[in-house]
This record gives structure tokens, sequence and C-alpha cells, in this order.
């Protein structure tokens, strides 16, 4: 007699997440993330950051996008308010209606679809409220997880710069995405 096959388990649907403004209280969370030598390499980071440049950044953080040319939005779920990552818009550039984006989520926080939300909501934002024209990102091409995320995020692979990003062990190609709004 053959044994009944269970059904799959239905996969659990990611939480949904938040985007919100920097807060005093995301001190530690950020010199955690600055300071870990794991992602130094994505974000051009060479040194750590101490926690008075942080609270120092802190205080400007909530100056206006269009006088500062960047944004950092703090990504948290919707269940928590615990920070998970950060997202960023950066190089503001007001004649052509472009940003870079920058995303980052912790490394125990991903594969949750937490960074394609972000990026959609991010989108959004920079649409409705930014009105900007197009968001862009530079990716090394040995990053096979950004590559998937911006691609399932609606952005369109444009470019490859060759021998573009120093790394530790010579240089390395980046591949360049924009997404029009």
């Amino acid at each position: 007699m053959t044994q009944p096959v269970p059904a799959p388990k239905a996969s659990a649907a990611p939480a949904a997440v938040r985007l919100r403004a920097l807060e005093p209280e995301d001190l530690d969370f950020l010199f955690a993330l600055e300071n870990d030598p794991d992602i130094w390499a994505v974000s051009d980071t060479l040194a750590p950051v101490s926690r008075h440049a942080l609270r120092e950044y802190l205080t400007q953080a909530t100056a206006d996008f269009y006088v500062v040319r960047q944004l950092r939005l703090v990504v948290t779920t919707e269940i928590s308010s615990v920070p998970v990552g950060v997202v960023d818009l950066f190089d503001y550039d007001p004649l052509h209606q472009r940003a870079g984006v920058g995303i980052t989520i912790l490394a125990a926080e991903r594969r949750h679809g937490y960074a394609r939300q972000a990026l959609e909501q991010l989108k959004n934002h920079a649409r409705q409220a930014l009105r900007l024209h197009q968001v862009y990102a530079t990716v090394g091409a040995d990053n096979s997880g950004s590559m998937r995320l911006f691609r399932a995020a609606g952005f369109r692979r444009v470019g490859t710069r060759l021998r573009w990003l120093r790394t530790p062990t010579g240089w390395a190609d980046a591949v360049e995405w924009q997404c029009l709004l």
C-alpha cells in the first residue's frame, strides 16, 4: 500500500517592511552596521567609524534631501521596529533628477525579501515624493545576490565598467543598473 504524500508546506510570506527616518536611538545599530568589515567592500569603506562621528551624522540626518543630496532610511519589519537594514539615495543630481541607490541588510536578516520590498518602497518614494526621474546602482560583478535583487526590483542592466573597483585581490568589474521611474 502506498503512503499518502504530504502536501508541501506553504511558505510563509515575508514580513512586510517599513522605511523610516533615522532616529538618535539608531546609534548602536549604525555603529554595528558601519563597522562590519564584511560590507566595507560594497560600501567603499576603508576604516571603522567612531560613535562620535555617527552621533554627529545623526544630528544632520534629518536635513533636507535637496540640500544635502542624500537620504538614508532605516528598514524595519512591520512586526517589529527593530532595524534590519538601511537603504540610501545618494549623489542626487537636481538637473537630471536622478540619484544612486544603496542598500544593506544585516547578514542575519537576508533572504527574507526585505531588500526587495525596501527597494520598491524607496522607488515609490523617489517617484512620488522626491519626483526623481530615475535611480541607478553600481554593483560589483561578483555580487550575484545584489545582481538578482536589482533585476527583480525592475532595474535594467545598462553596462559594465571594466576593472572599476579596487579589491584586496586586485581589480573587479562593476555592473551599472538603471531604473526609470
